[in-house]
């Protein structure tokens, strides 16, 4: 769970690579080969597509021609062609997250962690330096909802070609060693050592807990110290066999490749995965009770967590919940969180809000870190500013500054290969109508401040909060009052 502010497309963006609990794993690129010098070229040289010049006028968006199919395997294929780069962009989203550990937490990060630690004749150290020679970028990672593998090559033949077949093998095929398991578990079991240091880590921990009991959002996608250990390179190869299997992936490609192009590659990696079909879906989680929950930890500072069930990824009420999140504390500086918190009365570095949109219902959550001694009169603060909002909506001039907010950095959305097929990816994992974009820009233009304060009201109530705090137990102070200059300066740099 991040602490980190939200990016101003938190909830516009559809990678899904910032939902809570996930860990990553990457490659890095050595960049001293022939081939990446020409990547590093062609990306110095060209016009990012959608950020094309201006000459004065306002950023528009590119409209992307989403072209679609299914291999023969069952995967379906979003593609966006995209010639002004001699490179593509490829990933494969699966449904094989940590909802899908199943008795043993840990199993499907452990699993997407170990692809590209070896395959038939080929170690770690070899899969990296094969990526490195042909100047090609591997990713993978793996979150609550889904596990993902990427592909970043230059689309010439001689390059394209050796890359996707080493990339299909690791996919496909890996074999999963045994030093290589090891070495990562003990890295997995250093990282829960040092999270029992982090206040924020452990409330989060306690907040997911509560506020999902025992569904399979419920547990961290890293596992605990007692599951991870006991996870074996059986557990592994049988969690590959059905997660990522060829029905249960989704394929997104964007880059210079024609069509047929693109359908070969799409063929190549469909079938070189596990045989068999989608995974069910998980079901919704149960509403949970309010609570209060406290974690003592000694600090000078006290960790804040809200949260309450928000939406899944599909509802109809994205766009006005976006909307209006941004306004109250989804935008930094100007929200009203942030204002009332942080600007009037010193009383935080920041305070963020936002809706975590899922296969099921995700977390809704605001978060902040204050001073030890004003941490109940702050909560109360926000506890206020949100029953507030709930119940006067935004003003038509907040409603209007977001709209432009938003008109003006949605170009970044689709500004890069990469951001695109971010965009594919989860356009098809969460079955979103390929227009979804355009779609999201037309509803959002036309959104009233009723609107927006209707969908707020139907999705959150102030008094339905699951709230965990982790810091010290110290005597009270009372709350500065507001003022434009407030006499206390926040603290310069959360602690954790």
């Amino acid at each position: 769970m991040s602490e980190r502010k939200p990016s101003r497309l938190a909830l516009v963006g559809l990678v899904a690579v910032t939902v809570i609990g996930g860990a990553a794993f990457y490659l890095s690129r050595s960049g001293e080969t022939n081939a990446s010098e020409a990547l590093d070229k062609a990306r110095a040289s060209q016009k990012l597509q959608s950020l094309a010049e201006l000459n004065g006028k306002a950023p528009n968006h590119r409209k992307l021609d989403v072209q679609t199919w299914n291999t023969a395997e069952g995967t379906k294929v979003l593609f966006v062609e995209a010639h002004e780069l001699p490179m593509f962009d490829m990933r494969l989203i699966f449904a094989a997250g940590s909802s899908q550990d199943g008795t043993a937490p840990g199993l499907a990060l452990l699993t997407n962690a170990m692809l590209n630690e070896g395959v038939a004749g080929k170690d770690v150290g070899a899969i990296a330096q094969g990526f490195e020679g042909l100047g090609a970028d591997f990713g993978n990672g793996a979150y609550k909802d889904m596990a993902i593998a990427s592909l970043r090559s230059l689309s010439a033949r001689d390059q394209r070609e050796p890359a996707l077949k080493l990339f299909a093998e690791v996919v496909g095929k890996p074999t999963f060693p045994a030093d290589s398991l090891a070495r990562i578990k003990n890295q997995m079991l250093a990282g829960f050592e040092y999270q029992k240091q982090n206040p924020g880590k452990l409330a989060s921990l306690e907040l997911m807990n509560r506020l999902y009991g025992d569904h399979p959002y419920a547990h961290s996608s890293d596992g605990t110290a007692k599951s991870v250990p006991a996870i074996t390179a059986a557990q592994l190869r049988t969690f590959h066999e059905k997660a990522y299997a060829a029905g249960n992936a989704v394929i997104a490609l964007v880059g210079d490749l024609s069509r047929a192009e693109a359908e070969a590659i799409a063929a190549q990696v469909s079938s070189a995965l596990p045989k068999g079909p989608a995974l069910p879906k998980i079901a919704q989680p149960v509403e949970p009770k309010a609570s209060v929950g406290h974690i003592e930890f000694p600090s000078k500072q006290t960790t804040l967590m809200l949260t309450q069930l928000g939406i899944d990824r599909d509802d109809p009420d994205y766009a006005a919940l976006s909307m209006g999140n941004q306004i109250l504390g989804g935008g930094g500086f100007g929200t009203r969180l942030m204002s009332e918190v942080r600007e009037k009365r010193g009383l935080t570095y920041g305070v963020y809000s936002g809706f975590t949109p899922m296969q099921v219902r995700g977390p809704f959550m605001i978060n902040l870190q204050t001073r030890a001694e004003m941490s109940e009169g702050t909560l109360k603060l926000v506890q206020d500013v949100l029953a507030d909002y709930l119940k006067t909506g935004p003003t038509e001039k907040e409603l209007d500054d977001a709209k432009r907010e938003l008109a003006g950095s949605f170009p970044l959305s689709t500004a890069s290969n990469a951001d695109i097929v971010g965009q594919l990816g989860a356009i098809g994992f969460y079955n979103l109508p390929l227009s979804h974009l355009e779609d999201f820009m037309q509803q959002s233009g036309d959104l009233t401040v009723e609107q927006v304060k209707a969908a707020m009201n139907k999705h959150l109530s102030a008094d339905k909060m699951v709230i965990v705090s982790a810091g010290p137990t110290v005597p009270q102070k009372p709350l500065p009052a507001p003022t434009d200059k407030p006499s206390e300066q926040p603290l310069g740099v959360p602690e954790h």
